[in-house]
């Protein structure tokens, strides 16, 4: 699957495109509308994120002129979230909105889901498969955002899911809290780090068979946290 993120501030489209590129997608980029719509017009790419306000041309006036040759699905991204700007984003082709500052797993989620709906031809049996993650003996599903551990459904919050999610999907590499904050609270985020402690207890009260003893969600002393599946050795 082929992305094209374009945004003028280039950091965050670094760290999109670093995230993405982590999920086995192409990515390439652009900072104005013009080449946005130039990209688009040349390449063969599965979905674009697209910034609202942008120089040259606009996220809004950028969606409209790919929507001239093109049915690609489009995310758009602003810093305002007002019911008028949604609309008109919506109304310019846009597929799904997202506000900043933003939760890359949610992007992340979000992009997922909107190639699944692109694809019309994926059978039901593969698409449900999509929406399960087993790393071991405990399973996420991604459609209703739970955990299943031994078959029994677990409800969790939503940053539980969020950071159980990150974790799994990265079985043995190692998060610092700080990453942990930037990559589930926001980039933007001032919390306290403990704010990491409290809920990765939280996750092994729910899904470990002895807390006090995990056999997958394990500390890195001195250094954070990781997801260790059954047949990886302790860090």
């Amino acid at each position: 699957m082929k992305i094209l993120v374009v945004d003028d501030e280039q950091v965050l489209v670094k760290g999109i495109k670093y995230n993405l590129e982590k999920e086995g997608y192409q990515v390439a980029t652009a900072y104005d509308g013009a080449a946005a719509v130039e990209q688009a017009r040349t390449g063969e790419f599965d979905l674009i994120i697209l910034d609202l306000m942008m120089p040259v041309l606009s996220g809004t006036e950028a969606c409209m002129q790919i929507r001239e040759f093109s049915d690609v699905p489009v995310i758009m991204l602003t810093a305002r979230g007002e019911d008028a700007d949604k609309l008109m984003g919506f109304a310019c082709g846009a597929d799904d909105y997202v506000t900043k500052p933003f939760n890359i797993l949610e992007l992340k989620a979000r992009v997922r889901a909107l190639l699944k709906r692109s694809a019309p031809r994926q059978s039901a049996a593969s698409a449900a498969a999509d929406d399960m993650l087993t790393v071991g003996d405990l399973r996420l599903d991604s459609s209703q955002r739970v955990a299943i551990r031994e078959g029994k459904i677990i409800d969790l919050t939503a940053k539980e899911y969020d950071l159980i999610e990150l974790l799994m999907r990265n079985p043995g590499r190692v998060y610092s809290r700080e990453s942990l904050m930037n990559l589930v609270w926001g980039y933007t985020y001032a919390g306290d780090y403990r704010t990491v402690d409290v809920h990765i207890r939280r996750l092994r009260e729910k899904l470990e068979a002895q807390p006090a003893t995990p056999v997958h969600i394990m500390t890195k002393w001195g250094v954070g946290y990781y997801f260790k599946a059954e047949s990886q050795p302790t860090i």
